[in-house]
Protein backbone atom coordinates (compact mmCIF):
# COMPACT_ATOMS: atom_id res chain seq x y z
CA UNK A 1 0.00 0.00 0.00
CA UNK A 2 1.33 3.43 -0.95
CA UNK A 3 1.86 6.01 1.76
CA UNK A 4 0.16 9.40 1.56
CA UNK A 5 0.08 11.88 4.44
CA UNK A 6 -1.66 14.89 2.87
CA UNK A 7 -4.62 15.23 0.55
CA UNK A 8 -7.13 17.87 -0.56
CA UNK A 9 -10.76 16.77 -0.80
CA UNK A 10 -14.25 18.16 -1.32
CA UNK A 11 -17.12 17.18 1.00
CA UNK A 12 -20.83 17.91 0.49
CA UNK A 13 -23.58 17.06 2.96
CA UNK A 14 -27.00 16.07 1.65
CA UNK A 15 -29.69 18.69 1.05
CA UNK A 16 -32.90 18.50 3.04
CA UNK A 17 -35.99 17.22 1.26
CA UNK A 18 -38.79 19.64 0.37
CA UNK A 19 -42.02 19.82 2.34
CA UNK A 20 -45.20 18.70 0.60
CA UNK A 21 -48.12 21.00 -0.39
CA UNK A 22 -50.51 18.03 -0.54
CA UNK A 23 -54.27 18.22 0.20
CA UNK A 24 -56.45 15.38 1.30
CA UNK A 25 -58.98 14.56 -1.42
CA UNK A 26 -60.87 11.32 -0.90
CA UNK A 27 -64.25 10.18 -2.13
CA UNK A 28 -67.01 10.36 0.47
CA UNK A 29 -64.79 12.35 2.83
CA UNK A 30 -66.69 15.54 3.57
CA UNK A 31 -63.86 17.64 4.94
CA UNK A 32 -60.48 17.55 3.24
CA UNK A 33 -57.57 19.76 4.16
CA UNK A 34 -53.80 20.01 4.06
CA UNK A 35 -51.91 16.77 4.69
CA UNK A 36 -48.45 17.55 3.35
CA UNK A 37 -45.58 15.99 5.31
CA UNK A 38 -42.17 17.44 6.07
CA UNK A 39 -39.07 16.70 4.03
CA UNK A 40 -36.35 14.44 5.43
CA UNK A 41 -33.06 15.90 6.63
CA UNK A 42 -29.96 15.49 4.51
CA UNK A 43 -27.16 13.14 5.49
CA UNK A 44 -24.03 14.55 7.12
CA UNK A 45 -20.39 13.81 6.25
CA UNK A 46 -18.63 12.33 9.27
CA UNK A 47 -14.97 11.42 9.79
CA UNK A 48 -14.12 8.56 12.15
CA UNK A 49 -10.63 7.68 13.45
CA UNK A 50 -9.57 4.11 12.69
CA UNK A 51 -6.48 2.46 14.22
CA UNK A 52 -5.91 -0.04 11.40
CA UNK A 53 -5.32 2.65 8.79
CA UNK A 54 -1.93 4.34 8.32
CA UNK A 55 -2.28 6.24 5.05
CA UNK A 56 -4.64 8.67 3.30
CA UNK A 57 -4.12 7.01 -0.07
CA UNK A 58 -7.83 6.13 -0.49
CA UNK A 59 -8.65 9.84 -0.67
CA UNK A 60 -6.22 10.30 -3.58
CA UNK A 61 -8.43 8.26 -5.89
CA UNK A 62 -11.76 9.60 -4.64
CA UNK A 63 -11.58 13.28 -3.80
CA UNK A 64 -15.29 14.18 -3.92
CA UNK A 65 -17.51 12.85 -1.14
CA UNK A 66 -21.25 13.56 -1.01
CA UNK A 67 -23.85 12.38 1.50
CA UNK A 68 -27.37 11.50 0.36
CA UNK A 69 -30.21 13.98 0.05
CA UNK A 70 -33.33 13.73 2.20
CA UNK A 71 -36.52 12.60 0.45
CA UNK A 72 -39.40 15.03 -0.11
CA UNK A 73 -42.43 14.89 2.13
CA UNK A 74 -45.67 13.47 0.75
CA UNK A 75 -49.40 13.29 1.37
CA UNK A 76 -51.06 11.73 4.40
CA UNK A 77 -48.59 13.68 6.54
CA UNK A 78 -45.75 11.36 5.59
CA UNK A 79 -42.29 12.70 6.38
CA UNK A 80 -39.61 12.07 3.80
CA UNK A 81 -36.84 9.61 4.59
CA UNK A 82 -33.67 11.20 5.94
CA UNK A 83 -30.54 10.87 3.87
CA UNK A 84 -27.91 8.43 5.19
CA UNK A 85 -24.83 9.90 6.82
CA UNK A 86 -21.58 9.35 4.94
CA UNK A 87 -18.95 8.00 7.34
CA UNK A 88 -15.35 8.25 6.13
CA UNK A 89 -12.67 6.36 8.06
CA UNK A 90 -9.37 8.17 8.55
CA UNK A 91 -6.13 7.04 10.23
CA UNK A 92 -5.56 7.86 13.87
CA UNK A 93 -3.51 11.07 13.96
CA UNK A 94 -5.31 12.73 11.04
CA UNK A 95 -5.76 16.49 11.23
CA UNK A 96 -8.51 18.37 9.36
CA UNK A 97 -7.63 21.81 8.00
CA UNK A 98 -9.63 24.48 6.21
CA UNK A 99 -8.98 25.24 2.55
CA UNK A 100 -6.01 27.46 3.45
CA UNK A 101 -4.27 24.33 4.83
CA UNK A 102 -3.32 26.32 7.95
CA UNK A 103 -6.45 26.65 10.10
CA UNK A 104 -6.91 23.47 12.13
CA UNK A 105 -10.52 22.30 12.44
CA UNK A 106 -10.12 18.98 14.22
CA UNK A 107 -7.40 16.61 15.39
CA UNK A 108 -8.08 12.87 15.70
CA UNK A 109 -5.99 11.66 18.64
CA UNK A 110 -8.26 8.89 19.98
CA UNK A 111 -9.51 5.72 18.31
CA UNK A 112 -13.21 5.95 17.48
CA UNK A 113 -13.31 9.76 17.54
CA UNK A 114 -16.00 11.14 15.26
CA UNK A 115 -16.28 14.61 13.78
CA UNK A 116 -19.11 16.00 11.66
CA UNK A 117 -17.26 17.95 9.00
CA UNK A 118 -20.38 18.90 6.99
CA UNK A 119 -23.91 18.96 8.43
CA UNK A 120 -26.86 17.83 6.39
CA UNK A 121 -29.58 20.31 5.41
CA UNK A 122 -32.85 20.55 7.32
CA UNK A 123 -36.02 19.16 5.78
CA UNK A 124 -38.63 21.60 4.54
CA UNK A 125 -42.02 21.99 6.21
CA UNK A 126 -45.20 20.57 4.68
CA UNK A 127 -48.34 22.68 4.38
CA UNK A 128 -49.88 20.95 7.42
CA UNK A 129 -47.45 22.94 9.55
CA UNK A 130 -49.08 26.20 8.42
CA UNK A 131 -52.69 25.23 9.17
CA UNK A 132 -54.38 27.54 11.66
CA UNK A 133 -57.82 28.68 12.78
CA UNK A 134 -57.68 31.52 10.30
CA UNK A 135 -56.03 29.63 7.47
CA UNK A 136 -57.70 26.26 7.07
CA UNK A 137 -56.26 25.47 3.64
CA UNK A 138 -52.68 26.76 3.49
CA UNK A 139 -50.81 26.21 0.29
CA UNK A 140 -47.55 27.32 1.85
CA UNK A 141 -44.66 24.90 2.24
CA UNK A 142 -40.88 25.29 2.45
CA UNK A 143 -38.02 23.71 0.59
CA UNK A 144 -35.23 21.89 2.34
CA UNK A 145 -32.04 23.76 3.15
CA UNK A 146 -28.77 22.99 1.41
CA UNK A 147 -26.22 20.76 3.13
CA UNK A 148 -22.85 22.25 4.02
CA UNK A 149 -20.02 21.89 1.52
CA UNK A 150 -16.32 22.51 1.98
CA UNK A 151 -12.95 21.98 0.39
CA UNK A 152 -10.60 20.79 3.12
CA UNK A 153 -7.14 19.35 3.64
CA UNK A 154 -6.36 16.18 5.55
CA UNK A 155 -2.89 15.80 7.06
CA UNK A 156 -1.61 12.70 8.81
CA UNK A 157 0.72 12.83 11.80
CA UNK A 158 1.59 9.30 12.80
CA UNK A 159 1.00 8.50 16.47
CA UNK A 160 3.76 6.30 17.92
CA UNK A 161 5.45 5.84 21.30
CA UNK A 162 9.02 5.92 19.98
CA UNK A 163 10.33 7.73 16.90
CA UNK A 164 13.49 6.32 15.28
CA UNK A 165 15.70 9.05 13.81
CA UNK A 166 19.21 9.26 12.38
CA UNK A 167 21.26 9.72 9.24
CA UNK A 168 20.56 7.60 6.15
CA UNK A 169 21.84 4.02 6.35
CA UNK A 170 22.23 4.12 10.15
CA UNK A 171 20.29 0.86 10.50
CA UNK A 172 16.92 2.24 11.56
CA UNK A 173 14.90 -0.08 9.36
CA UNK A 174 16.98 -3.10 10.41
CA UNK A 175 16.19 -2.35 14.06
CA UNK A 176 12.49 -1.91 13.31
CA UNK A 177 12.42 -5.26 11.51
CA UNK A 178 14.34 -6.97 14.34
CA UNK A 179 12.13 -5.88 17.24
CA UNK A 180 8.67 -5.49 15.64
CA UNK A 181 6.33 -7.16 13.17
CA UNK A 182 7.12 -4.60 10.46
CA UNK A 183 8.77 -5.50 7.14
CA UNK A 184 10.53 -2.33 5.96
CA UNK A 185 12.77 -2.29 2.93
CA UNK A 186 16.40 -2.94 3.92
CA UNK A 187 19.39 -2.45 1.63
CA UNK A 188 23.00 -1.32 1.75
CA UNK A 189 22.47 2.16 0.30
CA UNK A 190 21.07 5.48 1.45
CA UNK A 191 17.37 6.41 1.41
CA UNK A 192 16.03 2.85 1.26
CA UNK A 193 13.27 4.20 3.53
CA UNK A 194 11.10 6.49 1.42
CA UNK A 195 8.07 6.59 3.74
CA UNK A 196 7.53 6.28 7.50
CA UNK A 197 7.24 2.68 8.72
CA UNK A 198 5.29 1.62 11.80
CA UNK A 199 5.82 -1.48 13.92
CA UNK A 200 4.62 -2.86 17.25
CA UNK A 201 7.15 -4.33 19.70
CA UNK A 202 6.13 -6.62 22.58
CA UNK A 203 8.18 -7.24 25.71
CA UNK A 204 7.24 -8.41 29.20
CA UNK A 205 3.49 -8.29 28.38
CA UNK A 206 3.75 -4.67 27.24
CA UNK A 207 3.48 -3.19 23.77
CA UNK A 208 4.90 -0.06 22.16
CA UNK A 209 4.56 1.42 18.68
CA UNK A 210 7.68 2.57 16.83
CA UNK A 211 7.91 4.88 13.82
CA UNK A 212 10.93 4.84 11.50
CA UNK A 213 11.28 7.94 9.30
CA UNK A 214 13.60 8.47 6.31
CA UNK A 215 17.17 9.52 7.14
CA UNK A 216 17.91 13.16 7.90
CA UNK A 217 20.72 14.88 6.02
CA UNK A 218 22.15 18.37 6.40
CA UNK A 219 19.60 20.96 5.33
CA UNK A 220 16.62 18.63 5.85
CA UNK A 221 14.64 21.37 7.62
CA UNK A 222 14.90 23.42 4.39
CA UNK A 223 13.63 20.57 2.24
CA UNK A 224 16.86 18.77 1.36
CA UNK A 225 16.44 15.00 1.13
CA UNK A 226 13.32 13.23 2.35
CA UNK A 227 13.29 13.82 6.09
CA UNK A 228 11.57 17.21 6.18
CA UNK A 229 8.40 15.69 4.74
CA UNK A 230 8.16 13.20 7.58
CA UNK A 231 9.53 14.96 10.68
CA UNK A 232 5.94 15.72 11.63
CA UNK A 233 5.43 11.99 12.14
CA UNK A 234 7.67 12.00 15.22
CA UNK A 235 6.23 15.19 16.73
CA UNK A 236 3.72 13.17 18.77
CA UNK A 237 6.18 10.52 19.95
CA UNK A 238 6.85 10.29 23.68
CA UNK A 239 10.56 9.64 23.13
CA UNK A 240 13.14 9.44 20.33
CA UNK A 241 15.62 6.73 19.51
CA UNK A 242 18.62 8.40 17.87
CA UNK A 243 20.47 5.78 15.86
CA UNK A 244 24.11 6.28 14.84
CA UNK A 245 26.35 4.09 12.73
CA UNK A 246 29.38 3.55 14.97
CA UNK A 247 31.60 3.02 11.92
CA UNK A 248 31.15 6.67 10.88
CA UNK A 249 34.40 8.63 10.94
CA UNK A 250 32.99 11.27 13.31
CA UNK A 251 29.94 10.11 15.28
CA UNK A 252 29.85 13.38 17.25
CA UNK A 253 29.37 15.26 14.01
CA UNK A 254 26.70 12.79 12.91
CA UNK A 255 24.85 13.27 16.20
CA UNK A 256 25.01 17.08 16.10
CA UNK A 257 23.90 17.17 12.48
CA UNK A 258 20.65 15.37 13.22
CA UNK A 259 20.03 17.36 16.41
CA UNK A 260 20.50 20.60 14.48
CA UNK A 261 17.90 19.55 11.92
CA UNK A 262 15.44 18.66 14.68
CA UNK A 263 15.97 22.01 16.39
CA UNK A 264 15.58 23.96 13.17
CA UNK A 265 12.35 22.14 12.45
CA UNK A 266 10.88 22.41 15.95
CA UNK A 267 12.44 23.39 19.28
CA UNK A 268 9.97 21.08 21.06
CA UNK A 269 11.08 18.14 18.93
CA UNK A 270 14.74 18.66 19.78
CA UNK A 271 13.93 18.66 23.52
CA UNK A 272 12.15 15.31 23.59
CA UNK A 273 13.55 12.57 25.80
CA UNK A 274 15.98 10.51 23.76
CA UNK A 275 18.07 7.39 23.89
CA UNK A 276 21.17 7.11 21.70
CA UNK A 277 21.90 3.74 20.11
CA UNK A 278 25.31 3.13 18.56
CA UNK A 279 24.65 0.52 15.89
CA UNK A 280 26.79 -2.02 13.98
CA UNK A 281 29.14 -2.76 16.89
CA UNK A 282 29.86 -6.16 15.34
CA UNK A 283 32.02 -4.35 12.76
CA UNK A 284 34.61 -3.06 15.27
CA UNK A 285 36.74 -4.55 18.06
CA UNK A 286 35.72 -4.47 21.73
CA UNK A 287 38.63 -2.17 22.65
CA UNK A 288 37.74 0.33 19.96
CA UNK A 289 34.07 0.14 20.98
CA UNK A 290 34.88 1.04 24.58
CA UNK A 291 37.08 3.91 23.45
CA UNK A 292 34.37 5.33 21.20
CA UNK A 293 31.62 5.05 23.82
CA UNK A 294 33.75 6.63 26.56
CA UNK A 295 34.72 9.51 24.31
CA UNK A 296 31.21 10.09 23.00
CA UNK A 297 29.52 9.96 26.42
CA UNK A 298 31.52 12.98 27.61
CA UNK A 299 29.54 15.27 25.32
CA UNK A 300 25.97 14.13 25.92
CA UNK A 301 23.59 13.68 28.84
CA UNK A 302 21.40 11.21 26.98
CA UNK A 303 21.58 7.51 27.75
CA UNK A 304 23.80 5.56 25.35
CA UNK A 305 23.33 1.94 24.31
CA UNK A 306 25.16 -0.24 21.82
CA UNK A 307 23.55 -2.58 19.35
CA UNK A 308 24.17 -5.31 16.86
CA UNK A 309 21.01 -6.38 15.06
CA UNK A 310 22.71 -9.74 14.48
CA UNK A 311 22.68 -10.58 18.20
CA UNK A 312 19.39 -11.42 19.95
CA UNK A 313 20.69 -10.45 23.40
CA UNK A 314 21.61 -7.00 22.14
CA UNK A 315 18.17 -6.52 20.58
CA UNK A 316 16.39 -7.65 23.76
CA UNK A 317 18.24 -5.06 25.85
CA UNK A 318 17.26 -2.26 23.51
CA UNK A 319 13.66 -3.45 23.38
CA UNK A 320 13.41 -3.52 27.20
CA UNK A 321 14.85 -0.01 27.41
CA UNK A 322 12.39 1.30 24.82
CA UNK A 323 9.46 -0.09 26.82
CA UNK A 324 10.59 1.95 29.82
CA UNK A 325 11.05 5.09 27.73
CA UNK A 326 7.54 4.83 26.32
CA UNK A 327 5.83 4.53 29.69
Amino acid sequence: MKFLDQVKIYVKAGDGGDGSPSFRREKFIEFGGPDGGDGGKGGSVIFKAERNLNTLIDFRYQQHHKAKRGDNGSGQNRTGKSGEDLILNVPLGTQVFEEDNKTLIYDFDKVGDEFVVAKGGKGGLGNTRFKSSTNRAPRKFTKGTSGEEFTIYLQLKTIADIGIIGLPNAGKSSLLAAITNANPKIANYQFTTLNPNLGVASYDNKEITLADIPGLIEGAHKGTGLGIQFLKHVERCKSLLHMIDITNEDIKKSYKQVKTELKNYSSKLSKKKEIIVLNKIDLISKNKLKQIVDNFSKNTKSEIMTLSTLKKNSISKVKAKLISYAS
